[in-house]
């Protein structure tokens, strides 16, 4: 850890996309602020260096449940604002020369059984009703944008890009300190007050550092602060990586417009093309550790790392004999009811985002311009959204949580196998939705 300020105007907690992000805005905003960005190991050592790289305008909650609380007008705005994020996200790289590979191809989400395809039209129809963009391609549309096994059908939505998630995040603390943000690494914080983070300095003593706003941006790893292990469940998703691929066996699987790619079964699987020519392929399906533990030793279970390997293989065969040269994983975070949230607290001072589920590449950049206009007293439509202001109920207490947590897991997977058993879409179905609260 290098020389620690006493003070600052705004103190983020955390240096992955939402807390760069954040500090993005606000010096673009006001370039006078003095902004301190506090990261315990290196930026972008959480999901934000770890993930899938697909900026979408996904969200883990369905614009039906944001309207039944704040109205179909504040669901509806949500969604564009989503899908404008992910334009925004592109202009941003673009012009402050981020080399992370946006691409905006769109996503494909194939169709693999009748009981998958059911569900797909489904989405279509829900797509139109809401303004999400979402189409049904046939078999024959589908396997040209992707030459995957048993293809029935997919969806497509264009609202996503495909991004290196390392080298943007690099992009964006390189870009945040030439603004003037000052970026700490290794500053490990043990407790967030108003007006205060106190930080240990590795010798056994804490500093307090002076603000007047702190950011809590520290999504998985919220459970490790004081007061907040019950606000976010860190849930692992892991990833595998195969050798550059040579361009004729692009030719046979596709992804000619560097679309990201994933299915309709309920273990959630998530692919791209990379910048490099890799098939980078990621899942859940690690289990859910008790007590809300994150231990470097979580990011790798071979097991996980099999199947996902086996997976990519069946679902594309051209990629036998095809050596798989990376594994890595991380923990996410998901709140109670799976509804990210943003806000301020104009009393106290302090802020936070989080709760991403696995959305959060797009979702953090909303997260840091709508924090800035919090924090800079604007009243703009961004601080309208229905995420705003938000507060997700708590996590239930050990054991409860680890029983429900990876109850949930296993009855996703026990969904996909009734579905490959039956044909039909699952009962299962009911129950997951049970579990993960909408």
């Amino acid at each position: 850890m290098g020389d620690l300020p006493t003070r600052a105007d705004v103190v983020i907690v955390g240096g992955g996309f939402t807390g760069l992000w954040t500090a993005y805005y606000l010096l673009a905003a006001e370039p006078a602020l003095d902004v301190l960005v506090l990261e315990a190991e290196h930026v972008g050592f959480g999901a934000s260096g770890r993930n899938g790289g697909w900026v979408s305008a996904l969200w883990p909650v369905g614009p039906e449940a944001l309207a039944r609380k704040a109205g179909r007008d504040a669901a509806a705005a949500m969604v564009t604002a989503l899908q404008d994020t992910v334009v925004e996200v592109g202009r941003v790289t673009a012009a402050e020369h981020i080399d992370c590979g946006f691409h905006r191809g769109g996503t494909v989400a194939l169709a693999r059984s009748s009981a998958q395809a059911e569900r797909a039209r489904a989405e279509v129809a829900h797509s139109d009703a809401w303004g999400m963009g979402t189409s049904w391609l046939n078999a024959a549309e589908a396997r040209e944008r992707l030459a995957a096994t048993n293809v029935h059908g997919a969806t497509f939505n264009p609202h996503c890009a495909r991004v290196h998630p390392r080298r943007l995040v690099d992009g964006l603390a390189r870009t945040v300190r030439g603004l003037g943000a000052e970026v700490v690494e290794g500053a490990r914080v043990t407790a967030i007050e108003p007006g205060l983070v106190r930080v240990d300095t590795g010798d056994g003593s804490e500093r307090n550092v002076l603000a007047r706003h702190v950011i809590r941006a520290t999504e998985a790893w919220t459970a490790r602060l004081p007061g907040e292990r019950r606000t976010t469940a860190p849930v692992y998703s892991l990833m595998v990586a195969t050798e550059p691929l040579r361009p004729e066996q692009w030719d046979e699987i596709g992804l000619a417009d560097a679309e990201v790619f994933s299915d309709h079964r309920h273990v959630i699987i998530y692919g791209q093309r990379t910048v490099d020519d890799r098939l980078a392929f990621g899942g859940r399906g690690a289990p859910y550790h008790f007590g809300s533990r994150i231990r470097p030793e979580f990011d790798h279970e071979a097991a996980v790392f099999a199947d996902l390997r086996k997976t990519l293989t069946g679902l594309l065969p051209q990629l036998g004999g095809v050596e798989f040269t990376h594994a890595w994983g991380g923990p996410l975070g998901i709140a109670r009811d799976w509804n990210p949230s943003v806000g301020l607290d104009p009393a106290t001072g302090l802020g936070w985002a989080g709760g991403y589920v696995g959305d959060g590449v797009a979702a953090t950049n909303l997260a840091g311009r709508t924090l800035a206009d919090l924090v800079l007293e604007r009243h703009t439509p961004l601080t309208a959204l229905p995420w705003v202001g938000h507060h997700s109920r708590r996590w239930e207490p050990e054991p409860l949580r680890w029983l429900g947590v990876n109850a949930g897991l296993r009855v996703a997977a026990a969904a996909d196998r009734e579905e490959a058993r039956t044909g039909r879409p699952a009962r299962l179905g009911h129950a997951l939705s049970l579990l993960t609260g909408h």
